[in-house]
């Protein structure tokens, strides 16, 4: 591993990925959480989803966090512990170490192996930089390491992950990060905004496929995780969006019936029944403001994207 990381595991997916499928596909309707596309080989698929020309979040992001790192950083002012979510391939939070001199960085995933890799390449990147990674579900917990600095707090959580939620576990996540950030910290997070649905349609059915196959993917996790007997060309990546609660919807539809069993479990399928496998809820920013503030949570500043495809946030731990 490289010079100044630290690795800090508490393995939080094997026996609750097995509870989620069994709880998920006896359920009606069926759904699984989100949180388990994000295997090794999810998680790089996701890397490649954000690269198709159809997903705009990423890209809108990553020039905003260019163009407004100095902003950032004289906002939140110098010295912060980082603490990131959720943090994925860590590209966006390299866009602002350098205006923002964090004193250390704490990323967290659920997809150790990944992690560890993303958060290696990064301590070689930024030498200066102390970086304590963190396998953990975000969505239960935000243990803050304990070789981790004392000292005031900037939790950064881009990419619209907080849509993922459903809007009061949205506020119980927000309050979760309030707990962690301490008085006077701070958030800086991205927020997908509501738009066109033709635009939000062809983001999550791209022409690549990349978003089907991030999707499948699940199916062959619990395949190959949990022994689960199923054929995931049986199954079909289906993604619309939903104007009443504002949301994109994403399935996993059966294309037949059929049966699938895992360790004595029966799950029954009918042709066209589908899988429930995220939301994402996309919100106006008086509407995301309100949400923060049921949090506890004031805002400071607010940016829009290039034609207000894109919302980022800072946010200020009342």
């Amino acid at each position: 591993m490289a010079p100044g990381i630290t690795f800090h595991d508490h393995k939080p997916a094997g026996l609750s990925l097995r509870r989620a499928v069994i709880d998920g596909l006896s359920a009606e309707p069926k759904a699984i959480p989100p949180k388990f596309f994000y295997d090794q080989r999810g998680s790089a698929l996701f890397s490649t989803l954000c690269q198709q020309p159809e997903y705009y979040p990423p890209e809108i992001e990553q020039k905003m966090l260019s163009e407004l790192s100095g902003e950032i950083a004289r906002l939140a002012g110098g010295g912060r512990m980082v603490f990131e979510p959720g943090a994925g391939a860590l590209t966006k939070i390299r866009l602002l170490l350098e205006p923002l001199q964090p004193a250390a960085y704490v990323p967290m995933d659920i997809s150790g192996e990944y992690l560890r890799t993303a958060a290696s390449d990064l301590a070689r990147a930024f030498p200066w930089l102390p970086v304590h990674a963190t396998c953990v579900d975000f969505t239960h917990s935000l243990p803050i390491p304990d070789p981790a600095p004392a000292g005031p707090r900037l939790a950064f959580f881009p990419g619209s992950s907080i849509g993922n939620f459903d809007p009061q576990a949205a506020v119980g996540f927000l309050q979760l990060v309030a707990r962690q950030l301490g008085p006077k910290g701070l958030l800086l997070i991205g927020v997908d905004t509501k738009k066109d649905p033709r635009v939000l349609h062809a983001a999550y059915n791209d022409r690549a496929g990349i978003t089907a196959a991030f999707n499948l993917n699940l199916l062959r996790r619990m395949r190959d995780e949990l022994g689960l007997e199923c054929d995931p060309d049986q199954f079909e990546h289906r993604a619309f969006y939903n104007p009443g609660p504002g949301r994109i919807e994403m399935h996993l539809v059966s294309r037949r019936s059929q049966t699938l069993r895992m360790n004595g479990y029966r799950f029954e399928f009918s042709e066209g029944e589908s899988v429930h496998t995220e939301n994402s809820y996309k919100y106006t920013p008086q509407e995301f403001i309100s949400l923060a503030a049921d949090a506890g949570l004031e805002l400071q500043e607010y940016w829009l994207g290039e034609g207000s495809l894109f919302a980022l946030y800072l946010l200020r731990n009342g």
